[in-house]
């Protein structure tokens, strides 16, 4: 049976097809720029009892539609829920992010990983995912996630947040065939995950490959791509009676967009360092494109928040009339990267009234 959508501009945007205007989410909407966040998660006590808490990720996830006129909303939580469930023993240091108790160190450890049921292991995201779907009652979709398996293994290999990523790329030119294992293993649970979250309510799902950027160029492909490749092969594509799109987004990864808009993905996200007409150039018609805008953008004042958006606009436009279909075929908006934490609450409303303004119209 086919979800009644109130507003299925997102989705409809990711298969490239004719949308009224251009749809907006903003990766990490819901999040610690918003005050009313601050306080659940004071209530919560810490970052993973609130998305542990299934009415409480419910309430988050929730927070920034009631704010503003977002197009979709997005799970709240984290990318290394598999890896914590997988006995890494994820925990956060004050001030310095995610850290394990117990990072991989040799083939032995990956050896040890098993292939995780998400309907128990993980069965707190289900829920949620569940509570979701049911309070949106159909106003937007809602989007699914995880890290990419390349992404989960820097964690779980240096073991907390990393600059030099020097743990997991000696053992990628050491030991490469243990770090293929790992990443093996990391992309059936991906799948596994990604499909429960499907099953539980999630429209679209998107893969956030975050240190891909930080790979060599062949290494890329390898290490990275091959792997998101693996994940999406093995995904559910629809679900009850819809296609579930899937996106791909690696951070700092310009100059793979042909290669990944290859990878079997319904579109492809691009961070800020990526001029919108050139990677329409790029893909063609093969995939949507989100993103782009700095977050930074949101410190500036509503004029900058105009031209920035105007520009983004017309630049994905390559000329195209207004009036016309390609003008914003397959065009989500969104920011490069996350909010920033300390951005006025303000700004993401006066974007998102500029896109539609340069953007609305009847087809």
């Amino acid at each position: 049976m086919t979800t009644e959508l109130k507003n299925d501009l997102y989705l409809r945007a990711l298969l490239r097809e004719k949308t009224e205007r251009t749809p907006a989410w903003m990766m990490r909407q819901a999040g610690r720029y918003l005050p009313e966040y601050r306080e659940l998660r004071a209530q919560a006590g810490d970052f993973m009892s609130l998305c542990k808490n299934p009415e409480l990720a419910c309430e988050v996830t929730l927070q920034p539609l009631r704010r503003y006129p977002l197009d979709a909303a997005i799970l709240f939580s984290d990318i290394l829920t598999i890896p914590d469930a997988l006995g890494l023993g994820l925990y956060f240091a004050q001030g310095e992010g995610p850290h394990f108790t117990h990072p991989i160190n040799s083939l032995a450890d990956i050896e040890k990983l098993g292939i995780l049921d998400p309907n128990t292991s993980l069965k707190y995201v289900m829920d949620a995912v569940s509570k979701i779907h049911h309070a949106l009652d159909g106003e937007v979709p809602l989007i699914g996630f995880s890290g990419s398996p390349w992404t989960l293994a820097t964690y779980m290999v240096e073991g907390k947040p990393s600059k030099q990523f020097t743990k997991i790329k000696h053992m990628l030119y050491t030991q490469p065939q243990a770090l293929h294992k790992l990443l093996h293993n990391l992309a059936i649970n991906v799948a596994n995950y990604l499909n429960a979250q499907i099953e539980a309510g999630a429209q679209a799902v998107m893969i956030f490959d975050t240190w891909g950027g930080v790979l060599a160029h062949r290494e890329y492909q390898a290490f990275s791509l091959e792997y998101m490749q693996l994940v999406i092969s093995h995904l559910k594509r629809e679900a009850r009676g819809r296609r579930v799109p899937v996106t791909l987004f690696t951070k700092g990864g310009g100059l793979w967009l042909e290669q990944i808009a290859a990878s079997g993905a319904d579109a492809v996200g691009v961070d800020w360092t990526v001029d919108l007409g050139k990677a329409r150039e790029l893909v063609g018609d093969k995939v949507a494109i989100q993103g782009n805008i700095d977050p930074s953008v949101l410190y500036a004042d509503a004029q900058v928040i105009n031209q920035t958006v105007e520009l983004a606009v017309n630049d994905f436009a390559q000329g195209h009339d207004f009036n016309s279909a390609e003008f914003n075929r397959g065009h989500v908006f969104n920011l490069g990267h996350g909010i920033h934490q300390d951005v006025p609450v303000e700004s993401p409303a006066l974007m998102l009234e500029a896109l539609r303004k340069f953007t609305e119209r009847k087809i």
